[in-house]
Formats: C-alpha cells, structure tokens, sequence
C-alpha cells in the first residue's frame, strides 16, 4: 500500500511514503456501541447505502450501528456525531495517551484491532460483528492501514466506505464525512456542528487575510515537510488536501522539483536540508516524525534553516481528522503564524 507520507523508521519506507478541536461526546453522538439490538431501521424501511470514493456503494437493509473505522475517520466521524464500536490505526501512544491523530475519540472506550501500520486483528473484528467498515484512501481504491495481505477477508466481513483524502480538496473531505456521518444518523444542524463550521469559515477568512497582508510585505515562503532521523520529506502543496486549502486561499508554499513514485514528498538527505528557501517550516506532527525541538539539536542542517534560526517554525497536522472541528484550530494556528513571520531566507 503506498502512502502519502513518512510513518515510524521501524517500518518500510518505500512500501508506506505517501488529519485539537474536537467535540464532546455529549447527547451529540449517535450510538454505536458494540451491544444492543445493532443496526436500527432505515427512514421509510428502504434499507441504507452510502456511494464512496471508489464509486462503490454500501448498502445495508439496516443503518450499520456497531462501525469499525481507521482511527483518523473515526475521529472525524466523532465531530459530526457518529462514534465507532472499533477503530485500527495509531490511536495510543506507549504511555497509554491518545495519539494525535486520535482526535476527541475516547480511546479507552472503542477496541483497538490494531495500532500500527500493518496490525489488524481480524478475529477481533469478527467477533465485534461489523456492520460498517469506513476508511480513507491516499488512491483509490486501497483502504488506508487495512494490510494489503489480508484486506479481501477483512472487506467479507461488512461492507466498507473509503473517502479519498489525497490530492482533494479539504472541503470536499470534510463535506464527504458530513455526508457520510448524516447517513449514519448525526443530525448535522446541532448547534456544536454547526458552531464547528462557522469557526472553520472564519479561521479561512483570517488565513486569507493573513496572508494577502503577508504578500504586502514582501512575500512569505512557507514550506512543509515530515522529518526522520535519516531523511527530510518536502512535502507537495498540490498532493495534500489541507495545503491546497490554504494554498487556495493565498498561502505561498515551497513546491519540490520532484517527488517519490505516488507524489505527496520529495525525499532529501540531511546534507541537503537547504535545497529549498523558506520563510516559515511546518513540521509534520505525526507520532514517529521528529520534531522541532530534537531536530535543533541532532540535526546540523536543521538548526542552520533561516526559518528555524528566526524561529518560524510550528506543527503541521497534516491529517488532523477531516471535520470543521478538526481542522478550524490548524488554520486559526497557521494565520497567526504568517502574522508573525518576517522575511528570513537570504
């Protein structure tokens, strides 16, 4: 399965290159837990389906209640008011506290069937007796962490829904979900929903301002990259759906001349972390990338950007879950920081 982007050194790399603001759980979640009666009825008794991004269309004679879903969609799925029985992907950390990407799901309260790439405990995913399985998709039509070796068992099982994130739009992503989070019962006019939406609207109002204030000045170079002990990843604005966003709203980003087979990075050595001038560094935040603070002091390079010397560098969340919620407190995150920032490459 190809990714879009660096994942923990301990994996394969070139087998997987390649989402704050969640809502309380409240009286807003539709029920999805593991016991009960499952699926309830459909409105009208017409049974339930939903056409996904590989033009393929689950269906159900009930809508599907105990869902099983990549940790990232289940997170968004939690800001528009569905929760998940089950969830696969980095949800805890060693510590036992919720990975980032994570999001507002409790994560002592879904089963883990896996939590790195490659892990997918299909006998406890039988045994929660799936109704749905929701996933994202980097390409069409391979389900993200649902391993390749296994993925036609695990697809028997229930019918799945996979939601294209890479190289689209952020609001088309987050308006699948929505869609897809209706379907399955969440009432998208609840006042924390749509509290969420007008929070993101304004947060890209700002950003634009921002960064028209930005291009006043002189101009502003922001570029994008993941960071692990043996290589520096610049990431491609055009691949990854929240760089497009803000892109679209007139962020000027460092394009690489040349990415990996797939897109989405462009692979450097560490000798060769200058290739790109850039004004303000987003940091990949994901649960095995370096980060800022390591990388000052392991990384010669590094601490030598004009960027990290001026201190212009914060976090990017590049697959913070794909909800209003989800992604409002990043761009509120990246306006503030265009404000900030000053010229800094020579």
């Amino acid at each position: 399965m190809r990714a879009r982007r660096p994942i923990p050194p301990a994996l394969t790399r070139r087998g997987v290159l390649g989402v704050g603001g969640a809502l309380g759980i409240g009286g807003l979640l539709t029920a999805c837990g593991g016991g009960g009666d499952g699926a309830k009825p459909s409105a009208g008794g017409t049974g339930w389906s939903f056409k996904d991004d590989r033009g393929t269309t689950a269906k159900a004679a009930r809508t599907p209640r105990r869902i099983v879903a990549y940790i990232g969609a289940a997170a968004a799925l939690h800001d528009f008011g569905v929760a998940c029985t089950g969830v696969f992907g980095p949800t805890k950390l060693k510590n036992g506290e919720p990975d980032v990407q994570a999001g507002g799901v409790d994560v002592d309260k879904v089963t883990i069937l896996g939590n790195a790439w490659g892990e997918f405990s299909i006998e406890r995913y039988a045994k929660l007796r799936p109704e749905l399985l929701v996933s994202t998709m980097n390409e069409s039509p391979r389900l993200w962490y649902v391993p390749d070796d296994s993925a036609k068992k695990i697809t028997s099982l229930a019918p799945g829904v996979g939601i294209l994130t890479g190289k689209s739009s952020l609001t088309k992503v987050i308006g699948r979900f929505a869609e897809l989070a209706e379907s399955l019962g969440a009432d998208l006019r609840a006042e924390k929903v749509t509290a969420a939406k007008k929070r993101f609207e304004a947060a890209s109002e700002t950003l634009r301002t921002s960064a028209k204030a930005a291009r006043a000045r002189g101009g502003l170079k922001v570029m994008a990259v993941s960071a692990q002990a043996d290589m520096l990843y610049v990431g491609d604005p055009a691949d990854f759906t929240d760089l497009r966003h803000y892109g679209g709203l007139g962020v000027e980003f460092v394009t690489p001349k040349k990415t990996a087979e797939g897109g989405f990075f462009q692979e450097l050595g560490w000798e060769n972390a200058d290739t790109y001038e850039a004004d303000l560094i987003l940091v990949d935040k994901r649960t095995g990338n370096l980060q800022p603070a390591e990388l000052k002091k392991s990384k010669p390079t590094w601490a030598k950007l004009p960027a990290v010397r001026a201190g212009q560098v914060i976090s990017w969340s590049n697959e913070a879950q794909f909800s209003h919620a989800g992604y409002a407190p990043h761009i509120e995150q990246l306006a503030a920081a265009v404000d900030k920032s000053k010229k800094a490459a020579a």
